[in-house]
């Protein structure tokens, strides 16, 4: 008897997790191995358990899931990342497939949709919500919008990323360094290289930014 593949489901929501386990779970060829409600946790677990897949939002606290595939595809290379969010700009759609994942699907997706994108994906397929799929098209055809996101996005480093993120959260200096085990100093220093590689001035427009990138929890 072929044995089921095992899924990791990362979402800070508790109620919307446990549906999520209730639908792939109800599935005799699906197993929910582990559970995690922010990225970091999802990194732990996934190393931890080894799964065919994990399936994560984008926005969730301590770490966003676009690091967290970053970082589950740089430890567990053969295992597969689903997206499943909110979010339907361009953006996204590209940094989380520059990132390493393997689908993307919209939370409005119907119960079965969920399964079959989940089934493309262990499979080896990349699957794409509909909805999603037509922006990318028309996208290319009208080319209104360049398919690689702002350069200033771009040129943060991983660790830039957290402590904008860490920033945008209300943690001072000092309290981001204990987190990130790393000195005050160099703190600022990646303070000011945001600032600086970003255009912004202060926390309030950190904040902004972050939020506009879907670096903090819902």
């Amino acid at each position: 008897m072929k044995k089921p593949y095992r899924i990791v489901i990362a979402e800070d929501h508790r109620i919307l997790r446990e549906g999520l386990k209730s639908i792939l779970s109800s599935n005799e060829d699906i197993e929910v191995v582990g559970e995690a409600d922010d990225g970091l946790e999802a990194i732990k677990c996934t190393e931890k358990l080894k799964p065919d897949l994990v399936l994560l939002d984008i926005s969730m606290p301590n770490m966003n899931g676009l690091d967290a595939i970053i970082e589950i595809k740089s430890r567990c290379p053969d295992t597969k990342v689903m997206v499943l969010t909110m979010h339907k700009a361009d953006e996204y759609i590209f940094q989380s497939l520059k990132s390493g994942a393997n689908g993307y699907l919209l939370k409005d997706a119907t119960r079965e949709e969920l399964i079959l994108a989940v089934k493309n994906v262990l499979q080896g397929m990349t699957y794409i919500s509909p909805g999603v799929s037509e922006k990318l098209v028309s996208g290319y055809l009208e080319g209104r919008k360049p398919l690689i996101p702002e350069p200033a996005w771009n040129s943060l480093t991983h660790r830039e990323r957290q402590i904008l993120k860490l920033i945008a959260e209300g943690n001072k200096n000092r309290e981001i360094g204990d987190y990130l085990c790393i000195s005050v100093k160099t703190v600022e220093k990646h303070r000011s290289n945001l600032m600086k590689k970003l255009d912004l001035h202060n926390a309030a427009e950190l904040t902004a930014f972050a939020a506009e990138k879907g670096l903090l929890a819902d």
